[in-house]
């Protein structure tokens, strides 16, 4: 091929990635910041028991769709799943808004987050492929500004219309994410380690030389381990930091999905209104924002590792000092900066997951992380609805959720990976080492 070929704009892969993402934060982030408008007696009498068990019906979805994407998506390739699954999200997302009753928006729910726990790790795993070696961390945390951008979308759009509209055109804005599908169908490259992983490397040559990617060679040129990606994840040297990884995971989503789902809806317990409600989980969506950015800079010199276990004792520390019941100012900014150690945290995991494991199995590993750690994102609604019922207000469910994030901060301090197995692929730049990460 000519070296003088012009190249294709790596942005080009990034932004489809980002705006992908910030429909899926949009379209999972959203059921939280309409609670206050859908529980009462209007429009389909929602106590806070039934609200819980939906949210967590929702994300039981969500896993599914981590499972069976997270290991479909080396097999199928990332641009198939990645058009799929935003497709899947968006439609749902409409149909949610044109809901008759709450029994078909709780299946409609289900299927929306069955797409958007697919999008994510295939989204991450083509950002980390594509992106500079020496800039994957940065980039990579730039493109997962996306959801936290969504969820902060997502709470102007309900503090605009929830009082005067109802939920019904939050949901339809949802939808959205159908605009993107036929742009990224046609835009979006495969990934060159899929295709060399299937034999297609000619194919994958191509693609290589159009971004300007380091050409594989013979010996980094990433085979399909032997037995499925999820064996390679559970042998050898991976198993111990994977089980912790998943741990890690779970504790991380438990805290985020309990405290973006209930939040608004705890404030207003607290006697706050509706707008106001929804404005604590606007300041903890920009914290997350303006987190994610500042750690991934900090990240791309010193590792993901250290970001986590800062956000973590961040997200603990504020939740702490709200259990104290300070003023709404005070609070306002005790949220953004829990922002940043949920949702910005679970995005330096996502790091830490992409670098430590090889392309051929990267997506797979992301995918089953994020499956494993759905458990607790399942968990965190209920646990929320729970803490609502039983009573306290603000100080007893800022200190139940600051619980898990201080077991989670725990756990990565004390993960130290094993060196990467022999008979898995061997490290290249396109994808560091267990080392590399810690």
């Amino acid at each position: 091929m000519s070296s003088t070929l012009k190249r294709k704009s790596l942005l080009g892969v990034f932004l489809i990635c980002w705006f992908g993402l910030l429909a899926d934060g949009y379209d999972l982030y959203v059921y939280g910041a309409t609670l206050p408008g859908l529980i009462g007696p209007e429009p389909f009498g929602v106590t806070p028991a039934s609200a819980g068990m939906v949210g967590s019906l929702a994300l039981v979805g969500m896993l599914l769709g981590s499972l069976v994407v997270g290991t479909l998506t080396d097999k199928l390739g990332r641009r198939r799943i990645f058009v799929g699954a935003l497709a899947l999200f968006s439609v749902a997302m409409l149909a949610c808004a044109a809901a008759p009753s709450w029994e078909t928006f709780a299946a409609f729910r289900f299927v929306a987050c069955f797409g958007v726990g697919g999008l994510l790790p295939t989204a991450v795993a083509l950002t980390n492929e594509f992106a500079l070696p020496g800039r994957k961390s940065i980039t990579l945390g730039a493109v997962l500004t996306g959801p936290a951008v969504g969820t902060v979308v997502a709470s102007l759009s309900s503090l605009a219309l929830l009082e005067s509209h109802g939920f019904r055109p939050v949901y339809a804005i949802g939808a959205a994410g159908l605009l993107l599908v036929p742009f990224a169908w046609r835009a979006l490259p495969e990934s060159p380690s899929f295709l060399h992983a299937t034999g297609r490397h000619a194919e994958a040559g191509r693609v290589e030389a159009a971004y300007g990617l380091v050409p594989a060679t013979e010996s980094t040129v990433r085979q399909r381990p032997a037995g499925s990606p999820l064996r390679t994840l559970l042998s050898g040297g991976y198993r111990r930091p994977t089980l912790m990884l998943w741990g890690i995971t779970l504790l991380s989503l438990l805290t985020i999905f309990g405290v973006s789902t209930w939040l608004p809806q705890i404030m207003r317990t607290a006697g706050y209104g509706v707008g106001s409600s929804v404005s604590f989980l606007l300041c903890y969506s920009l914290g997350a924002v303006v987190g994610t950015v500042l750690a991934s800079a900090v990240s791309q010199r010193t590792g993901p590792k250290p970001l986590v276990i800062t956000g973590f004792a961040s997200a603990a520390a504020a939740l702490l000092l709200m259990s104290l019941n300070p003023p709404a100012a005070v609070i306002a900014v005790l949220a953004a900066v829990a922002g940043f150690g949920g949702l910005g945290t679970q995005n330096m995991i996502n790091d830490y997951i992409a670098q430590f494991y090889p392309a051929a199995v990267r997506a797979t590993g992301l995918g089953w992380a994020l499956a494993i750690g759905r458990i607790g994102a399942i968990a965190g609604p209920t646990y929320g609805a729970f803490l609502v019922s039983f009573g306290g207000g603000v100080p007893v469910a800022a200190t139940a959720f600051a619980i898990p994030a201080l077991i989670g901060g725990a756990l990565m301090l004390a993960l130290r990976p094993s060196a990467t197995p022999a008979s898995a692929a061997q490290p290249s730049a396109a994808a560091p080492s267990a080392e590399t990460v810690a």
